[in-house]
């Protein structure tokens, strides 16, 4: 067996982290694809409102399962101490890992775009697609540049800092993503926004060294992940059956006060789990070499992942996933594991091409 993930001397079963963070992004994914809105609740609409909730309890695991995730766990793996690699090794790892895939991918969407989904081909298509991402999952890849930049000072702000002000750091990002926002959706009155200047993803790229010095029970962990689950279903539901509108999906956001605890509880209770030490043929074993495989392979699925629901849809395999076959309590879970062994199959397949192993995306931060 390969070396065990060491972060801060502590055994992190990274493989299993990144897996539940695909199968979070692809459930986004597969859930995002029914249209919803208030109207069903305000009408009373019995079977309406069922599948709303289902939707809504669904997206409300994905969120802080899939993005925060990936994030807190490559804030854990880059922000180490002991990584002193200069600027010019540091972006030319980033750009072999993650620049280079995501240029063939890029290629590959913009094809997608212009011969499945008909968008008329024009240079400022291309140019908006370079700027923006192509599709749907690439504005993620955005949020990555951003923190790479950042990376090189955060490494020395972690190395000298100590945990006071580590905690320091996240309280005011808190406050500044997601506290005032809270009470602003309440209240006639906003705050300036200049006051909080640290805001965006970085919060989570922290948090995950911040939190493998964090002691949480696995039982306890696991039992507020849950909680913060069922409080971003219930106010979901509660805002769309009054207010509505833009407001709908307030605690959907990523730096909602519900997401984040969820993100966090749910990144301790993954903590507490650690990788099979012994080469056994167990079945516990096995699983772990299919996770262990799932996460190898996670850039690539995360890249396909959109074009094989899209398939889905339009009935390229010869059948289609859609509310009217199945409900949705077991269509959008079903769909997950089906896109998601699709796309590890895909991926799988074009590694064995000349050239396009290094291309496709092999995951490494």
């Amino acid at each position: 067996m390969k070396k065990l993930n060491q972060l801060n001397g502590r055994v992190v079963y990274v493989d299993l982290i990144r897996c539940v963070a695909m199968i979070g992004v692809i459930l986004l994914h597969a859930a995002g694809r029914y249209p919803i809105d208030s109207s069903s609740l305000l009408q009373f609409d019995t079977f309406g409102t069922l599948s709303w909730v289902i939707v809504d309890f669904y997206q409300s695991i994905a969120i802080p399962f899939g993005v925060p995730l990936f994030l807190m766990l490559t804030g854990a793996l880059l922000l180490q101490p002991e990584k002193k690699d200069s600027l010019s090794i540091f972006f030319k790892k980033r750009w072999v890992r993650i620049g280079l895939p995501s240029l063939f991918w890029f290629i590959a969407y913009f094809i997608w775009d212009f011969s499945v989904q008909k968008i008329p081909f024009s240079l400022d298509a291309i140019i908006q697609g370079i700027l923006n991402g192509p599709y749907t999952q690439m504005w993620y890849l955005y949020v990555l540049v951003g923190l790479y930049l950042l990376t090189p000072l955060l490494r020395i702000f972690i190395a000298h800092a100590d945990q006071k002000i580590i905690k320091y750091f996240l309280i005011v990002w808190f406050f500044g993503v997601s506290v005032v926002p809270f009470f602003e959706l309440f209240i006639p009155y906003h705050l300036n926004s200049n006051v909080f200047t640290l805001t965006g993803y970085v919060g989570f790229f922290v948090l995950g060294t911040y939190l493998l010095n964090a002691n949480f029970r696995r039982l306890t962990s696991a039992s507020f992940a849950s909680l913060g689950v069922v409080l971003t279903v219930i106010a979901t539901y509660i805002l769309a059956a009054t207010i509505g509108g833009m407001e709908l999906y307030f605690f959907q956001q990523y730096f909602s006060i519900t997401v984040i605890f969820t993100a966090v509880m749910t990144f301790s209770f993954l903590l507490t789990i650690n990788p099979p030490t012994l080469e056994k043929k167990t079945s516990f074993f096995s699983f772990h070499k299919l996770i262990q495989l799932i996460s190898h392979n996670t850039l690539g699925i995360f890249f396909v992942h959109v074009m094989v629901i899209e398939s889905t849809q339009r009935g390229y395999f010869g059948f289609a996933f859609n509310q009217e076959l199945l409900n949705p309590i077991v269509e959008i879970p079903l769909l997950t594991a089906f896109v998601l062994f699709v796309s590890l199959g895909i991926i799988l397949i074009l590694k064995k091409v000349p050239y396009l192993n290094k291309l496709i995306g092999v995951m490494g931060v």
